[in-house]
């Protein structure tokens, strides 16, 4: 099938672009300092995966960082565009009346959408409270559109497993909805503590947890998408 070869190949760009884009921005600041003009905007050696030196937006922000960083998020708002066009295209030809097939879409071109705007507005500067939550709440809707569109994806292709099992690994599947479920478990658990006022939690600083936080859930995310390219087989009859 035409729109499964579609949405294999462009998964594995999805996976790709964001996360060379974030680990380039995040190489250059922090060993390229010549490059920034403002002193200011450097960041010393971090790997923030794990000590949460710095947030991705930190690392994105200043110039010549957003260069790299606002193409790069742009063309992947593009690609997810056109991977949930796929997939809807993908369940329609196997169950055309499937009830997930509109949640499916329309939370997956609204993450789209929600990306494009954080990377529009990314590196704006205005100092109002309002425009901060704005700029936070457009962040935190991509990751809830992705990771609901995501969910109703793998529910699907569960229920079509069946039908499906010529075209797909099972074992990709199922490793799809094992991260679908870490992703929702850490949300679920993470969401109430970083919604915290303040960075100060029992003592611990939740400022390098949020950032170390960012840096981890953004890579899940998009490993869904690498998951998907191993999921769908090359060849099917």
């Amino acid at each position: 099938m035409d729109n499964i070869k579609k949405a294999k190949y462009i998964s594995i760009w999805i996976f790709f672009v964001p996360f060379f884009a974030i680990n380039t921005c995040l190489i250059l600041i922090t060993q390229f300092h010549e490059l920034y003009p403002e002193p200011a905007s450097v960041i010393h050696w971090t790997f923030p995966y794990i000590d949460g030196g710095a947030s991705i937006s930190r690392t994105a922000r200043p110039y010549p960082s957003w260069l790299i960083f606002k193409p790069a998020m742009f063309l992947t708002s593009y690609l997810l565009i056109k991977y949930w066009i796929y997939n809807r295209s993908i369940i329609k030809s196997f169950n055309s009346e499937h009830k997930y097939i509109k949640r499916i879409f329309n939370f997956g071109i609204a993450s789209a959408v929600a990306l494009t705007l954080h990377s529009i507005f990314l590196g704006i500067k205005f100092d109002y409270d309002l425009y901060k939550l704005f700029r936070r709440v457009i962040l935190l809707s991509f990751i809830i559109f992705e990771l609901v569109a995501q969910t109703y994806l793998v529910a699907t292709l569960y229920s079509l497993k069946e039908k499906l099992l010529p075209y797909i690994n099972p074992t990709m599947l199922k490793l799809k909805l094992i991260l679908v479920s870490i992703l929702i478990v850490v949300a679920s658990i993470s969401i109430p503590i970083i919604s915290l006022p303040g960075n100060d939690f029992l003592g611990f600083n939740l400022k390098f947890f949020k950032h170390a936080l960012e840096w981890d859930y953004f890579l899940g995310i998009i490993s869904f998408y690498l998951l998907t390219f191993f999921m769908w087989k090359n060849k099917s009859k």
